[in-house]
């Protein structure tokens, strides 16, 4: 179940990232809103998380999510490009993050 809630904090922790970027800095009401119940909802679950694993290990692999994510979403948004080298480095962060699983 920690695991679960750790994958579904790390993908809240994109959808933050992603409105506090939208919210300009905190000028614009709706994405400031979903920044905040999306940020205290992820917070939430990674001291959850934090209960039964390892804290190194649990916030890795939140950030790693989180990370991987907002590119992801990004990308989807035509805000980044997507190039070779940034393919190759989320791939290995992802396999970063497949690996802590695994050896937890």
């Amino acid at each position: 179940m920690a695991w679960l809630v750790l994958i579904v904090s790390g993908m809240l922790e994109a959808v933050w990232a992603t409105a506090l970027g939208a919210s300009r800095g905190f000028r614009r009401k709706g994405p400031t809103a979903v920044f905040v119940v999306a940020m205290v909802a992820s917070m939430v679950g990674l001291a959850y998380a934090m209960t039964s694993l390892p804290t190194g290990t649990a916030y890795a692999v939140w950030v790693g999510i989180g990370a991987v994510l907002t590119v992801v979403l990004a990308v989807v948004r035509r805000q980044e490009r997507l190039t070779l080298a940034r393919t190759l480095l989320l791939v290995v962060l992802i396999g970063s993050v497949v690996g802590l699983k695994a050896v937890s």
